[in-house]
């Protein structure tokens, strides 16, 4: 995905947002955007030959016992139209439903 300018500093104001989110001490997350940001983790994959499409979040749970979970959150063309605020709201929508989707696997669920 070829990004125009605007776009590249729009996903530089995303990825401070990102860093800035709040999460539970087990869970990482990593900004995973080429051509502005691209974090270590990023090259290590869960998924064998996942090949993304668009600038991504990847968010990484480890659990008590040594379980990994990870999830990766993609912006689209769709969503990087939208408003930097509208993009946090999303990411950690996202993150929490994840969370959410852990807990029913780690504890069954309430």
């Amino acid at each position: 995905m070829t990004l125009s300018k605007e776009e590249i500093e729009k996903l530089k104001k995303i990825a401070k947002e990102v860093h800035d989110l709040m999460v539970e001490p087990d869970v990482d997350i990593e900004v995973c955007f080429d051509d502005v940001e691209k974090e270590e983790g990023c090259e290590v994959d869960l998924t064998p030959g996942y090949q993304p499409k668009y600038p991504y979040v990847k968010v990484i749970y480890k659990s008590g016992d040594g379980d990994v979970f990870e999830k990766k959150i993609e912006i689209s063309p769709d969503i990087l139209k939208k408003d930097v605020k509208e993009i946090k709201e999303f990411l950690t929508f996202a993150v929490e439903q994840f969370m959410e989707e852990i807990d029913s696997v780690e504890y069954g669920g309430e």
